[in-house]
């Protein structure tokens, strides 16, 4: 049985991309300057942990827990946990692996290989439907990380302004064609006639179109964003999608991705879960602490997600967040609703059920 629900998982997560979790395609941007930072705004105060513990001074009390992560923002906010852990200053000890694309851990989590993987949110409620509601949400860990650029273009200043625009995108079938539709229809265009969308494969080819093209405009993903700033010249950010999309106030909140476990693990091992919970806010916390930026950026590198440089600059960008229980749950449903809208297959086929989403018991 767990065979069979492997081999169908694995299937279903090969056609999802979520450009701003994988740095696959990173890896192929000019690595002097590969990135990695988000949309630009930082997340709202709201979204933040309102008290963090400290440190812990003594060796690992909690469980020996199994990680998983994808190289890019989701890792970022991971980095202080991942370097605590090594110096026995996390309650859990973690065991540590990062993918590239969400198909590389997703199977891992189902055959329990792995115990907690930060994956795309709309991954979460495919494995969730395919695997007859074994999955369970703990946390969203990276709200949205998509933004407008452009070249030459000092008239875009709202959605409406890209009336008659070429947008160079990513992601066609995936999330960014998602919410880039979402945002072009509740600002009175539509999709098909009022912009010209040239859809490609990979954001490196998208870098490649806006330094070939005079007056650009393209949607990017961090740390695309950051990388084209950086290499072409007057190419600059113009609209936060995050923050547009919040403008709508009737779709939840705009969520890149979050933490994930299965039922099993979470009812045998929900001491460790809540402890990884806690160890995670401090390592969230710490990394967009802005007094801690030039050590952030180190770690980031250290544990090569981007060099050191691009991350200090793109941390305050990432969305990195820490949204648990109630809050995580109405964020989440919000957004899951609005793709279905678009594509239920991109959710799995439904919305799922309550006990998706991880609500720690009060005692």
């Amino acid at each position: 049985m767990k065979k069979r629900i492997l081999s169908l998982a694995l299937a279903l997560v090969m056609g999802l991309s979520l450009s701003a979790c994988s740095n696959k395609d990173a890896a192929s941007v000019d690595s002097s300057s590969s990135s990695a930072e988000i949309q630009a705004t930082s997340a709202p105060e709201s979204s933040l942990p309102e008290t963090t513990s400290p440190i812990k001074d003594t060796p690992h009390s909690g469980s020996v827990v199994r990680l998983g992560s994808l190289k890019g923002p989701t890792t970022i906010g991971l980095v202080k946990l991942l370097d605590d852990t090594k110096q026995d200053k996390t309650i859990n000890s973690y065991e540590f692996t990062m993918g590239t694309m969400p198909d590389e851990i997703a199977p891992k989590l189902l055959s329990g290989e792995l115990d907690i993987i930060a994956a795309p949110v709309n991954m979460g409620s495919v494995l969730y439907n395919k695997s007859n509601g074994k999955i369970r949400m703990l946390a969203i860990n990276t709200l949205g990380v998509l933004y407008v650029g452009a070249k030459g273009a000092e008239d875009i200043k709202s959605i409406a302004d890209l009336k008659g625009k070429t947008i160079f995108a990513t992601g066609k079938g995936a999330t960014p064609e998602y919410v880039i539709s979402k945002l072009l229809s509740a600002n009175g265009l539509d999709v098909n006639t009022d912009v010209t969308i040239e859809w490609m494969s990979e954001p490196t080819e998208v870098l490649a179109a806006v330094k070939n093209t005079e007056n650009a405009v393209a949607v990017l993903p961090q740390p695309f964003m950051t990388a084209a700033e950086t290499q072409v010249e007057g190419f600059k950010s113009v609209l936060d999608l995050t923050a547009e999309w919040d403008k709508l106030g009737d779709a939840g909140r705009l969520v890149t991705a979050g933490f994930f476990t299965t039922e099993e693990y979470l009812e045998n091992n929900q001491k460790a879960v809540d402890e990884f919970l806690e160890d995670y806010q401090v390592s969230s916390a710490w990394v967009t602490d802005t007094e801690n930026a030039e050590e952030a950026g180190k770690l980031v590198e250290e544990y090569d997600i981007v060099k050191a440089p691009i991350a200090q600059k793109a941390i305050p960008f990432c969305n990195i967040v820490n949204i648990t229980g109630a809050d995580m749950k109405s964020a989440t449903e919000g957004y899951l609703s609005v793709l279905n809208e678009f594509d239920p297959a991109s959710i799995g086929g439904k919305l799922p059920e309550e006990n998706f989403y991880y609500v720690k018991p009060t005692k």
